[in-house]
């Protein structure tokens, strides 16, 4: 038996998680200068989106276990990013909003996307290129999250 199933060249899951790395990694002086680390700034563009979420809806959002996005949000609010609450409705939920310092680092922040690709695109990915494989990531995204292990 060859076992070219195990080569790490013939993975999809390497070349994602590779990229994936290399991108937070080319995230973080950027994200320094704001004093954010790559997981809280995820929290902030959800919260930018909606402004107020449960602690269970953020954590779907961003496909993550609540018992990772919990300490999260604790040393967010520490830094005054955003307030928790539990809900008047449901003691069992958590609300999370934005603060008015959280508010404020999504016009800081707006510019960091498009530098970013501007170090990539178009001199490696065309932007139509760059469109297809995000459709495709989400496709993959979307069935592996409904999937039941």
């Amino acid at each position: 038996m060859t076992y070219e199933q195990l080569k790490l060249e013939n993975q999809l899951c390497f070349p994602l998680y590779a990229a994936s790395h290399l991108i937070t990694r080319r995230y973080q002086p950027h994200l320094e200068k704001l004093g954010l680390t790559y997981p809280q700034y995820l929290v902030l563009m959800v919260l930018w989106e909606n402004n107020e979420m449960t602690v269970n809806e953020v954590s779907k959002k961003l496909i993550l276990n609540t018992n990772t996005v919990t300490p999260l949000l604790k040393r967010m609010e520490s830094l005054e990013l955003i307030s928790r609450q539990r809900s008047g409705q449901d003691e069992r939920k958590v609300i999370v909003r934005l603060s008015e310092k959280g508010r404020q680092l999504r016009e800081d922040a707006a510019s960091i996307p498009g530098k970013l690709a501007r170090g990539f695109i178009p001199e490696v990915i065309s932007v139509k290129e760059v469109a297809d494989l995000m459709e495709k990531l989400k496709r993959i995204v979307g069935f592996l999250s409904e999937e039941k292990i």
